[in-house]
């Protein structure tokens, strides 16, 4: 069943309205388990690219890492859906020199990261002639369903997908995974046209690092605060 979430932005921005909130309704897609919160960040994140525009009028989509969470809009900023992911199984926001030139058994644990920051995504060539939604094409970061693989067997990542703890979900070599019917519903379907925004929260490195933008709406909005203060 669908969870009765409300995502409510109250950032204290003045572009951003103070009671702004959105019920997932009967049509958004929730695999995340009713136990999971949507964290103040992700929230953050949302009213803030809504509010300024900075999706530039594509579908976007918030990647949580500590909460092993992708939650995916459409345009308008309208929630499509939120379900569990899979990520690199190394901590970090960066992503190591050259890493998506490499193949994935040369890649050491330290260096299976997933990228922290904003990404303009899209559609492209993969191996095997398939089409891959690239995160960043550059570090070869794509979204794609849960491979069928011997060797995700092995790493028992659909048991991963569903467990409630984000813990067990860091396994893969930096891509995000997420289950094959959100991937087809959800992320195939918003982003299929002309791609879109993925932000990726970060582990490590804080929030002004990974989204400058973001900092600077605040900064603006605090400087008018202070100046219509003085001017009372």
């Amino acid at each position: 069943m669908l969870r009765a979430a409300v995502l409510a932005v109250g950032l204290g921005l003045a572009v951003v309205p103070s009671a702004w909130s959105q019920k997932v309704g009967s049509e958004t897609l929730d695999e995340v388990d009713a136990k999971q919160l949507v964290s103040d960040t992700i929230v953050e994140v949302a009213g803030w690219v809504i509010a300024s525009g900075d999706n530039r009028g594509l579908p976007f989509a918030i990647v949580d890492k500590n909460a092993a969470q992708v939650l995916v809009f459409n345009a308008e900023g309208k929630l499509q859906g939120l379900a569990p992911a899979l990520i690199g199984s190394a901590f970090g926001d960066m992503s190591a020199p050259g890493v998506g030139d490499r193949e994935l058994n040369d890649i050491p644990m330290e260096d299976r990261t997933t990228p922290a920051g904003r990404f303009l995504a899209g559609y492209g060539p993969a191996a095997g002639g398939e089409r891959a939604l690239w995160v960043d094409y550059n570090t070869a970061v794509s979204i794609h369903p849960l491979p069928t693989t011997a060797v995700s067997k092995k790493e028992k990542r659909e048991l991963r997908l569903l467990s409630p703890m984000p813990e067990d979900n860091r396994i893969t070599h930096g891509c995000i995974n997420v289950s094959a019917a959100f991937y087809k519903k959800v992320v195939s379907a918003t982003f299929k046209k002309k791609g879109g925004v993925f932000y990726v929260l970060p582990d490590t490195i804080s929030l002004a690092e990974a989204f400058p933008a973001l900092e600077a709406t605040k900064l603006v909005a605090s400087n008018a605060a202070e100046a219509n203060t003085g001017a009372r």
